[in-house]
């Protein structure tokens, strides 16, 4: 027996069958909320690389002038800053006292040996008219005058050389600058040359550069340079002096440029940086918008129609500032993802920060 409510069932299937709606074509979500930007046309300066070391711009090496004489007081340290002519150490006078004292004596010896002299000349020329006198005798008066003279400038002489060797028993600052090295040790009998202190000149701090032949004629004494410090610290200063000659063990040049006091450098870094020449017009982006894959930078360009996004590979340039040259792959009028482009694909949806803005204004 067949059910009476088959057929109905059946009926009303079909009917449904007819008239179902087709599905509605899926929009795909988007994949990411982006910033758009636009490359920007900058004046950015040429770039040297380098690497160098950090020295110093002069040393300044402070020794005993006198010698055989023991110190007996240190008063400067590494690391102090000193200026020129303070006191720095001090060797033991007394015997140069002495020696000073007894060549006052001599000097006052020989000046009353002059007045003598001199006196008996003066008494000979007045009876020497008379004939009393030989010529030969006033020859001798004569000579004896001129002999306590000399007598006298030598004794002069050697005053003034003990002075001086007094003097120098105070070692002094030959220039403002700070202490970089100390020998100096109290009740050390130094001989006359013994180097005691080390000086970096008026604490004045350069970057040794290192550039082959063809980086050493672009440069120019007053150009900029920027370098970083072992710590990361960037440090910014001026081109002093090219190398006019290259090493013939290496073919490379030095380029000395000045850093500010104070910079944080230090006599024995070493450090790599850059070396600024003419501006030249250059197409930029944020380092944000580049996207490294394989090795390779690219980038994510914006599509109106169908809000998508195109990949785009570019050759980059300089990089300064938190911004990168692009030197090709990249229109000017561009509109580029600023950020995020690792989370994209090829073609991908992606919702712009301005039409979301808009979507949530009421």
């Amino acid at each position: 027996m067949k059910s009476p409510c088959l057929p109905l069932a059946l009926a009303l299937l079909l009917l449904a069958g007819c008239h179902a709606p087709e599905p509605a074509s899926a929009t795909p979500p988007s994949a990411l909320t982006v910033n758009l930007i636009q490359p920007q046309r900058e004046q950015w300066p040429q770039i040297i690389h380098a690497n160098g070391a950090v020295a110093a711009w002069q040393e300044a090496v402070i020794g005993a002038e006198t010698g055989s004489l023991r110190i007996v007081e240190v008063l400067a340290d590494v690391g102090d800053r000193v200026q020129r002519g303070q006191l720095l150490a001090r060797l033991a006078d007394d015997t140069v006292k002495a020696d000073l004292g007894k060549q006052e004596a001599a000097l006052a010896e020989a000046r009353a040996s002059l007045e003598q002299a001199e006196a008996n000349l003066r008494r000979s020329e007045v009876v020497a008219d008379s004939g009393s006198l030989s010529s030969q005798q006033l020859d001798q008066y004569r000579v004896a005058a001129q002999s306590a003279r000399a007598a006298l400038a030598s004794a002069q002489a050697q005053l003034d050389s003990e002075r001086i060797r007094l003097r120098q028993t105070r070692i002094v600052a030959v220039d403002d600058g700070v202490v970089s090295s100390r020998s100096a040790l109290l009740g050390n009998v130094v001989p006359a040359g013994t180097e005691l202190f080390r000086l970096v000149r008026q604490e004045r701090i350069e970057w040794q550069a290192e550039v082959d032949a063809r980086q050493l004629a672009q440069i120019q004494a007053g150009q900029a340079a920027r370098l970083t410090l072992p710590g990361g610290k960037g440090v910014e200063g001026r081109v002093r002096l090219a190398s006019p000659t290259l090493s013939l063990q290496t073919g490379r040049a030095i380029v000395y440029v000045q850093l500010p006091t104070g910079s944080g450098a230090q006599p024995g870094m070493y450090a790599s940086g850059t070396i600024e020449q003419a501006a030249t017009p250059a197409l930029t982006l944020p380092e944000s918008a580049l996207v490294l894959r394989d090795g390779r930078s690219e980038v994510y360009l914006f599509k109106a129609e169908g809000s998508t996004v195109a990949r785009s590979r570019v050759e980059t340039g300089r990089r300064r500032d938190g911004r990168v040259e692009i030197l090709s792959g990249l229109e000017a009028g561009a509109r580029v993802v600023a950020s995020g482009g690792a989370f994209l694909s090829d073609g991908a949806v992606v919702t712009t920060a301005q039409a979301a803005a808009g979507s949530k204004t009421p």
